[in-house]
C-alpha cells in the first residue's frame, strides 16, 4: 500500500516509492528502493524534501500518513496547480541559464554513470527516472539550447561515454523542436539519445577508452555496442519503439554502409538518422582518449563535406539551423581583424550571432572583452571565417564564453 509520509517520519527498512519534488532536489538517481543505509536515510532527511510516498508492501510501514485515497483530493489540485507544465518553459538569454544547465550536467553524468553500473549487473533501465532527466534536459533546451548542449561538450576524456549521453539527448531534442515532431516524438528522441549509447556498458574498458587508433578486431567488439544496447532495451520492456531504434541504428548511413545492419537511406527512420547525426557532432567536437574535439564550426563545415552518404541531406539542414553555423564556442574572426567567440544564436540569421570579442590580430593581443550582437540593425562587424585557438595561442576560449 502507498502512503505519504512526512520525511522526518521515515525509518529504515522502509521501502521508498517516490521523493515529492524534482529529481534535481534529492542526490538520488533510483527513486524506488529499500532504505537500509544510515547515511542514506540522513541523505533523504537533509535533501530539503519535506515529504514522500513509502510501499508499505515492500518494506516497514508506518503509522503517521495518509493513505493515496485520502489524499486523492489533494492530489487533483496539484494536478490542476500543475497544468501550466503543458505550456513551453519562457525563453531566457545564455547568461540566465548556464547555471542551471551546469546543475543539469553534473545531475545528468551522475545519472548516466549509475544507469551504467546497472545495466552492467543485470539491471533493467529504470525509465521512470530516465523520463525525469530527459524533462529536466528538454526544459533547459527550450529556456535556451546553447547554454547545455555547448556545456555538456565541454566534458572530459573519462567523462565522455556518460556527458556524450547527455549532450546527444540535448541535441536531439533541439532537432526535434527545428523538425517540429510533436511533443511526444520529441520526448521519445530525447530519451533514445539519452540511451543510445547503453550498449557500451559492456565494451571493455581498455577499448573503450583506448588513446589510439582501434585494430580491426577491437573496432568489431566496439560495433557490437547497438545490439548489446538494443538487447537490454528491449529486456526491460518499458520503453517506446523509438529508443529501440536509435539504439540499434545510430549507426547506420545513408549509402548502407553503416552497421549493424548496413540499411539503406530508405529503410532508415527519421529517428535514427537524427541520432546519426547529433552522435556524430558530440563525438567529434569532444575530448577523446586518442583526440582533442575540434572546433563547433570546423565540425559543422567537416559534417557538410561528409553529408553525402552519411546523412540524410533534410535531417543534417535542420541540425545547423538549431545550433547554427557557428555554434555557441566557435572562434571567428570579424571584418575588423578581431577575434571572437561566439556566444549565442541569432534568431534572424544563422550567420550573425551574439560574439565576444577579445583578440586583436593586427597587434596580436588580447584586448578588452565586448560583446557585439551582430544581427542587430547597424552592426559594423560580420564574421568572415573561422579561426583556430592553437594558431593564436589562446587556451581559454571556454572560459571567455561559459562565464
Amino acid at each position: 500500500m502507498l502512503k505519504k509520509i512526512r520525511v522526518e517520519h521515515l525509518t529504515l527498512g522502509m521501502h521508498i516509492h517516490e521523493l515529492c519534488g524534482s529529481w534535481m532536489e534529492h542526490p538520488f538517481w533510483r527513486t524506488q528502493f529499500v532504505i537500509t543505509d544510515p547515511d542514506d536515510l540522513r541523505r533523504v532527511r537533509e535533501c530539503g524534501i519535506a515529504e514522500l510516498w513509502i510501499d508499505s508492501s515492500k518494506g516497514l510501514d508506518v503509522v503517521v500518513g495518509e493513505s493515496r485515497e485520502q489524499v486523492e483530493a489533494q492530489v487533483e489540485q496539484v494536478l490542476m496547480a500543475t497544468a501550466r507544465r503543458d505550456e513551453a518553459p519562457k525563453q531566457v538569454s545564455m547568461a540566465e541559464e548556464l547555471a542551471r544547465a551546469a546543475k543539469i550536467c553534473a545531475k545528468g553524468k551522475t545519472a548516466v554513470v549509475s544507469m551504467f553500473q546497472e545495466v552492467r549487473m543485470g539491471k533493467a533501465v529504470d525509465a521512470e527516472a530516465a523520463g525525469a532527466l530527459v524533462e529536466e534536459i528538454s526544459a533547459s533546451v527550450i529556456r535556451n539550447p546553447g547554454a547545455l548542449i555547448s556545456l555538456a561538450r565541454l566534458k572530459s576524456a573519462d567523462d565522455y561515454t556518460y556527458m556524450h549521453s547527455v549532450a546527444v539527448c540535448a541535441l536531439m531534442v533541439a532537432l526535434a523542436r527545428q523538425l517540429k515532431l510533436d511533443e511526444s516524438q520529441t520526448r521519445e528522441v530525447g530519451m533514445a539519445g539519452l540511451l543510445h549509447d547503453m550498449g557500451k556498458a559492456f565494451s571493455p574498458h581498455e577499448v573503450l577508452n583506448k588513446p589510439g587508433k582501434l585494430t580491426d578486431d577491437e573496432f568489431a567488439i566496439m560495433k557490437q555496442h547497438p545490439a548489446e544496447g538494443h538487447k537490454v532495451l528491449l529486456e526491460g520492456g518499458a520503453l517506446g519503439e523509438i529508443p529501440l531504434d536509435v539504439c540499434l541504428h545510430h549507426h547506420e548511413k545513408m549509402d548502407g554502409s553503416g552497421y549493424p545492419d548496413r540499411l539503406p537511406g530508405d529503410k532508415i527512420s527519421l529517428y535514427a538518422k537524427m541520432g546519426a547525426v547529433c552522435d556524430v557532432y558530440d563525438a567529434i567536437t569532444s575530448n577523446r582518449p586518442y583526440k582533442s574535439g575540434w572546433d563547433p564550426a570546423e565540425s559543422i563545415r567537416k559534417m557538410t563535406e561528409w553529408c553525402k552518404g552519411h546523412f540524410d541531406e533534410r535531417v543534417f539542414q535542420a541540425f545547423v539551423k538549431s545550433i547554427g553555423i557557428y555554434p555557441v564556442g566557435s572562434l571567428v574572426r570579424l571584418e575588423s581583424g578581431r577575434l571572437a567567440v561566439v556566444m549565442e544564436q541569432s534568431e534572424k540569421s544563422l550567420v550573425t550571432p551574439t560574439v565576444k570579442v577579445f583578440f586583436s590580430t593586427k597587434s596580436q593581443t588580447h584586448i578588452k572583452p565586448e560583446v557585439l550582437a551582430l544581427s542587430r540593425p547597424g552592426a559594423q562587424e560580420k564574421i568572415v571565417a573561422r579561426e583556430e585557438a592553437a594558431k593564436w595561442g589562446i587556451k581559454n576560449l571556454e572560459q571567455l564564453w561559459a562565464n
